[in-house]
């Protein structure tokens, strides 16, 4: 595996290939990213993942500075998985300068759910992952589906920019008692650990609720909220969306989307003083 830290170096390196598939990443790798890795490699003929933590995508009350940072065990577990570039820039060498430009996604899909309690968010994503772009210029990249909002503007982005890249989403990675794999669990005590598996139970019961018929969707979203605070949850948001747009299902279209696994259930709460996001789809 090849470590690069300049944009110079990363573009003389992938001259020589055809067909880059890239992850980008914030580092403190877990089992989630390395599936993406292991994903990518017969996509391109080279793998690029990327290791950069973005403070455009932080609010100021957020952790920037205290996000986990695992270098050498990172390095150790990409080049396990068979990546073979690992593009490490420097915050200087990605913004030299402040960036003035940025790319602002439509408020009618950033500015809900993840984008309404993490206002500017999406904001810093797409810009720094359009700037990612331009430096690897990948055929293909791959996300994971945990950050379903996430992926969503990503690929609305390179659709609307004519960008010629292939968005994947790769399925989310649980561990063995259903909790999303996220570099944000490393926060949580052991007693936390043990309740953050709430948060996936509350959606599978969501799940099995609207399978039984349930058609009151502010019943059920309020049921699960009400459920998570009882365990000492602070919920931001339990819904029921559809999986083409993150718009609210009206009652008559319920049950075709349910049919037709159009819907997807999306979450996102405070366990003590970390928050985690989870979705299923249905």
């Amino acid at each position: 595996m090849k470590i690069i830290h300049t944009i110079a170096e990363l573009r003389d390196h992938l001259a020589a290939f055809k067909h880059t598939a890239f992850v980008p990443t914030m580092g403190n790798l877990h089992a989630g990213h390395l599936a993406l890795v292991r994903q990518a490699k017969p996509l391109g003929d080279v793998v690029v993942v990327s290791i950069f933590v973005n403070r455009l995508q932080f609010l100021p009350h957020e952790d920037f500075d205290t996000y986990p940072r695992t270098w050498e065990a990172d390095c150790q577990a990409l080049e396990a998985a068979g990546c073979d570039v690992l593009f490490a820039p420097s915050e200087r060498e990605l913004y030299p300068e402040p960036q003035g430009f940025t790319v602002q996604p439509p408020t009618d899909l950033a500015n809900m759910l993840e984008g309404h309690f993490r206002p500017g968010f999406f904001g810093g994503v797409c810009t720094v992952v359009m700037k990612l772009f331009a430096c690897v210029q990948p055929s293909v990249a791959l996300f994971g589906k945990k950050d379903y909002q996430q992926l969503m503007v990503i690929r609305r982005m390179v659709q609307q920019f004519a960008m010629p890249i292939e968005v994947i989403g790769g399925t989310t990675q649980r561990n063995d008692d259903g909790l999303a794999l996220s570099s944000r669990n490393n926060y949580l005590s052991p007693t936390e650990r043990q309740e953050a598996v709430q948060l996936s139970l509350a959606l599978k019961a969501m799940a099995d609720e609207l399978r039984a018929g349930e058609t009151d969707l502010a019943a059920l979203e309020n049921r699960a909220m009400q459920a998570l605070e009882a365990r000492g949850w602070k919920p931001d948001y339990l819904t029921a969306r559809q999986r083409s747009n993150l718009q609210p299902p009206s009652a008559t279209e319920l049950a075709s989307l349910l049919a037709n696994s159009g819907l997807v259930l999306l979450a996102a709460a405070r366990i003590g003083n970390t928050r985690l996001i989870d979705n299923l789809e249905i």
